[in-house]
């Protein structure tokens, strides 16, 4: 009933047709490709003195308007591509077909880029942080991300303005879990990426529920050829770690092809301090437990990705993506020590737990895309088809001994799990863009899958024949399907810029417990809207002011009601009961001179779905479950520069100054809510040096200020991180040999504080952050081979204003 509203919103183009002495048209290369952000220039024919510019779009279109009558030169300009002069005589609309550029081969064969410096676009829906062949893309993607602005590293996950970011790759998203996505990100060189998009407020485009969005856009050579690399890491922290990888890339005249592997066996450590003061109904502490839990992690995980590009003819194009992420054998042992003293200090019993964990992960992702473009020039239809499966098998052993104040045996208890988990997510989406007069409209439809099974045996084995525990144990299934309709309009007219979106979502979830004989079904439809605007203030400035309305849906593992237990006494578990969660979100950012950027934004995360701790008083135990909370906020001010203050020394200094809290239901206490509120900053100054004048040694130094921020019920600490690398290239540029040290003051671990009512309980938890590692790169093939895709922003010109 609702779905002819996007009828509506596709009409709304014509609202702006009609604008007199524009020149429009594309730039290529001499194969038909579109070069994406050409720059392309009117210059006076008396002087050659430039009056307009524009930056093409994604698809290498581009328009100039407001032109005055008369006679001028065109010209377009792309990196690594030699410049050409078209000369036109303006009287009316000129719609001019394709400019077509041919490569620079003296360009190609004898330059080097040595130092150059990355930059930033602000675009009206995202920043563009172009990296390709600059000092910030020697490290691996994960570096680049950690260095892309507004990106902020919170306990090892990458978040933009408090929320955590979905990962991309070339606009595909990455279907893995967040461990798995960094051990994805470090396995991939930064030397195969040429722009880090950060979309703070997707547009319409993207799925409701996927918050702020890094795009990870990777490089593509000029000429045909092959280039590849192997690497190898060494990294020294409490255990030593080493990893190993090779990447490949080729590419002919109708194809490109691009594969990369990586193994990262690792041995990991973890030590965590948890104390918990269990308090009676008359406020009085009567137990006072301290825990030493020590985690050690053997892992061989392996990662591998391949990319195919193949264009049969200037009309068409396929892409092939498949991941493949395989940790067999994965093994974790937790020893933990626990005093339990009573209320006066006095020392009751201790207990000591050991248990064991067997993990085999497997998953398996495929995405198909097939572009036709159409007559009309930058017009195109795209359909897309994605399969990602995953499966999870964990055993668990458990044993605890309990011994009085005399250290004599009173008991023991034991247990096993064995759990398995698999899950299977289909997704297909067509879509329609196409250039209008000064911007553009795209539509489409999405509709996905998900089939989620699992299950877990609980048994006790303190008995010679363990009795299967139905109460603890379960069977749990999840299917949810999503049908989603979006159209957006775009348009660019002298000063202001305005894109508008629309997006419906249909949404239908059974989530059934077999042993609890429980149903949860969802069957809902809403609306997401999407506004931003720019306007240009001045030569200098400019201001974007966003707004979008997001979901957030339960994750099927957090509605999944198991239990995982460190030991009897403290267990994770699901909750069926989690609903969905809508947000409204408002960003208003100022750029000036494309160096200096102000952000504002404010969030009404609504009922959020939030990770909460609860003391048990009576039953001592310690239980953490996802929760909906009654409300949330956040808002806060970014300040960024982005700047080059000399040839050799460039610098990025984000900060931030944010407030967020949180109101959730008090389970365990006599109050009805709670609420927990934090005022913080977030500091990141990162340098990088070029050391050498031939440009073959660089370093890089960073500090990271942290002054804590909320986790659900707790309140976190202050972090600071401070961490410095060098680079040497070898070999006229054949190899890379790269030192990176981080945390030297051994200050980035954080502890974790929930008091209020009846709780009391904190968490410390010292990862291996300080670490120095050795990393050695070999390139061979083509690999003069400079890329072209995404280093388009500054070439022998000058950066262009958009007009």
């Amino acid at each position: 009933m609702r779905f002819p509203i996007f009828v509506l919103l596709g009409l709304i183009p014509m609202v702006f047709m009609g604008q007199s002495f524009m020149v429009s048209g594309s730039v290529k290369d001499a194969e038909g490709k579109p070069l994406p952000y050409a720059n392309v220039i009117l210059l006076q024919v008396a002087d050659s003195t430039q009056l307009k510019g524009i930056s093409a779009d994604e698809t290498g279109h581009f328009s100039l308007s407001d032109i005055s009558p008369d006679t001028y030169y065109l010209q377009a300009a792309y990196f690594g591509y030699t410049s050409v002069l078209v000369a036109l005589d303006i009287r009316r609309d000129i719609e001019i077909g394709a400019i077509v550029l041919e490569p620079d081969s003296q360009w190609l064969d004898e330059v080097l880029v040595t130092g150059k410096q990355p930059v930033i676009e602000r675009k009206a829906d995202r920043i563009v942080f172009t990296v390709e062949n600059t000092v910030v893309s020697e490290g691996n993607a994960y570096d680049v991300l950690r260095k892309s602005p507004g990106v902020i590293v919170s306990q090892q996950n990458l978040e933009i303005k408090g929320q955590q970011a979905t990962v991309y790759l070339n606009n595909r998203k990455v279907q893995l879990s967040q461990d798995e996505i960094q051990q994805f990100l470090m396995g991939l060189s930064g030397n195969m990426i040429s722009a880090i998009e950060v979309i703070p407020n997707p547009p319409a485009s993207y799925a409701a529920e996927e918050g702020p969005i890094l795009n990870i856009q990777t490089t593509t050579n000029v000429v045909p050829g092959y280039k590849g690399s192997v690497r190898a890491q060494a990294e020294q922290s409490v255990f030593p770690k080493y990893s190993m990888g090779t990447g490949h890339y080729f590419k002919s005249d109708t194809f490109s092809f691009f594969a990369n592997y990586t193994i990262n066996p690792r041995k990991e450590f973890i030590h965590s301090d948890i104390g918990i003061r269990f308090i009676d109904p008359a406020n009085s502490i009567f137990a006072d437990w301290d825990t030493d839990n020590d985690i050690t992690t053997r892992s061989w995980a392996q990662l591998a990705t391949m990319i195919l590009d193949f264009h049969p003819s200037e009309r068409h194009f396929v892409n092939l993506t498949s991941n493949l992420s395989f940790s067999p054998n994965k093994k974790i042992k937790n020893e933990v020590f626990t005093v339990m003293r009573n209320g006066l200090g006095q020392l009751d019993s201790t207990l000591q737990n050991e248990s064991d964990l067997d993990e085999d992960l497997l998953n398996i992702s495929t995405d198909l895309s097939y572009e036709y473009r159409l007559k009309k020039q930058g017009a195109f239809v795209k359909a897309n088809a994605h399969y990602t499966y995953y499966e999870m098998s964990r055993q668990q052993i458990g044993s605890s001994d309990y011994f009085d104040p005399s250290g004599q045996f009173i008991r023991n208890f034991g247990f096993s799990t064995d759990a398995l988990q698999d899950i299977s997510i289909y997704t297909g989406q067509l879509d329609f863009y196409t250039p209008l007069e000064g911007g553009s409209f795209e539509t489409g439809i999405r509709g996905s899958s998900i089939e989620s099974n699992s299950r877990i045996d609980y048994f006790d084995v303190n008995n010679t024949q363990p009795p299967f525990n139905i109460a603890l144990s379960d069977q749990f299934r999840y299917n949810e399907e999503v049908g989603a309709l979006y159209a957006s309009l775009y348009k660019d007219w002298g000063k202001w810029a305005l894109k508008l979106g629309l997006r419906g979502e249909q949404t239908w979830v059974e989530a059934r417990s077999l042993s609890l004989d429980q149903i949860n079904t969802q069957n809902y439809f809403e609306l997401f809207p999407s506004f931003f605007l720019s306007h240009k203030l001045g030569e200098d400035l400019s201001l974007i002011f966003d707004y979008s309305r997001k979901l957030t849906r339960p994750k099927y593992s957090d509605l999944n009601p198991f239990r995982y237990f460190l030991n009897e006494n403290d267990y994770d578990e699901g909750n069926p009961n989690l609903v969905p969660n809508f947000s409204h979100n408002f960003n208003l950012n100022f750029n000036i001179k494309d160096t200096y950027f102000i952000d504002f934004y404010y969030r009404d995360n609504g009922a959020y779905i939030s990770r909460l701790t609860f003391q048990d008083n009576v039953n001592q135990t310690l239980r953490e479950i996802k929760q909906n909370v009654l409300e949330s906020t956040s808002y806060g001010l970014d300040l960024t520069l982005a700047t080059s203050l000399t040839p050799k020394w460039y610098v990025y200094f984000y900060n931030s100054i944010f407030y967020e809290d949180e109101t959730f239901l008090a389970v365990e206490s006599a109050i009805e809510s709670a609420t927990n509120k934090v005022t913080g900053y977030y500091g990141d100054l990162s340098n990088s040096f070029t050391l050498s004048k031939d440009g073959s040694l660089k370093g890089d130094a960073s500090l990271t200020y942290f002054s804590g921020f909320l986790y659900g019920s707790f309140k976190v600490s202050e972090t600071v991180n401070l961490n410095v690398g060098l680079r040497k290239s070898l070999w006229n540029n054949r190899a890379v040999l790269s030192l990176t040290a981080e945390d030297l003051l051994r200050r980035n671990n954080a502890t974790f504080v929930s008091r209020y009512a009846n709780q009391d309980n904190t968490f410390f938890g010292r990862r291996e952050t300080q670490f120095v590692r050795l990393g050695f790169t070999y390139n061979f093939g083509n690999y003069k081979l400079n890329n072209a895709s995404g280093d388009l922003q500054k070439s022998e010109l000058q950066r262009l204003d958009t007009e």
